[in-house]
């Protein structure tokens, strides 16, 4: 039969030895947030940043997942969140981040980022008056490529209101089917579409140079950042990299240039106004 101190002793042992077995496990990690803006499909996001995702994991020994937005408008939301630890977005956003949220902008890519307007290469659409009460396509009411685009459309007395779909592939077959005569998406996402639909497709209009895909790192994570900078170096200069931008025509890695994100203002404070 246990005494009352034989009991107390028993209960303390057990105590200890639960206490031993959960300091014993393993501590999970919190994820790094690698966010990607919704340029494309979230598939082929996935694809197109796995070997990033893999370098980081390593060289900052902490698991990273990619992660996207259903759209920019909810992408611009969640980054105001502070949800994304290291954000790859386009600079409208990049800056609306660094002045609102105190992201650090840390670098881009080298290859020009330009705003195209797609047409089927064998259809009626050759000049912007063609598009006058023809419906044209946008990627959200956030995208820059789509900002410019409602800005061109006005240059050119054109009022028809946009209609928004979710990835620029989706763009580009909606104006192949004829369901829209026209699409505002990048030019690198039109460079990465397989030859034989670019081949069926033709400019209209192409924009000038704009700060392209920007990468932001969340102030919570400024301790990391040397070892990010480094990691993005050492990405760039590996096989893995080298072989990510031949195949999506990014050039690699280059610094922003002084004042290059100011000019994304009046871009960034359309973006502020949807959001409210």
């Amino acid at each position: 039969m246990h005494t009352p101190s034989s009991s107390r002793r028993l209960f303390m042992v057990s105590a200890l030895l639960f206490t031993l077995q959960v300091q014993a496990q393993p501590v999970q990690q919190q994820p790094f947030r690698l966010g990607i803006a919704p340029h494309t499909s979230a598939r082929v996001i996935l694809e197109m940043y796995q070997p990033l995702r893999l370098h980081l994991e390593k060289a900052l020994g902490v698991p990273v997942e990619v992660v996207t937005a259903p759209d920019f408008t909810e992408f611009a939301q969640r980054l105001m969140h502070q949800d994304y630890d290291l954000a790859v977005t386009t600079g409208h956003q990049a800056r609306l981040a660094q002045l609102d949220a105190n992201y650090t902008p840390l670098l881009t890519y080298s290859a020009e980022f330009r705003a195209v307007a797609l047409v089927a290469g064998n259809g009626p659409i050759r000049r912007p008056e063609d598009l006058k009460d023809k419906p044209v396509l946008g990627l959200s009411p956030t995208s820059l490529v789509t900002l410019w685009g409602q800005h061109w459309l006005k240059k050119n007395s054109l009022s028809q209101p946009l209609r928004y779909v979710s990835a620029s592939d989706s763009v580009v077959h909606l104006v192949l089917e004829g369901q829209a005569a026209a699409g505002f998406t990048s030019m690198a996402n039109y460079q990465s579409l397989p030859r034989d639909l670019q081949a069926q497709l033709r400019f209209l209009v192409i924009s000038e140079p704009m700060a392209g895909r920007v990468y932001v790192l969340n102030r919570q994570q400024l301790a990391r950042k040397p070892a990010l900078e480094a990691a993005l170096q050492s990405f760039a200069q590996s096989e893995a990299g080298k072989t990510y931008f031949a195949r999506y025509k990014l050039d690699g890695y280059r610094a922003l240039k002084p004042k290059e994100l100011d000019a994304m203002d009046p871009y960034a404070s359309e973006v502020r106004a949807t959001l409210k």
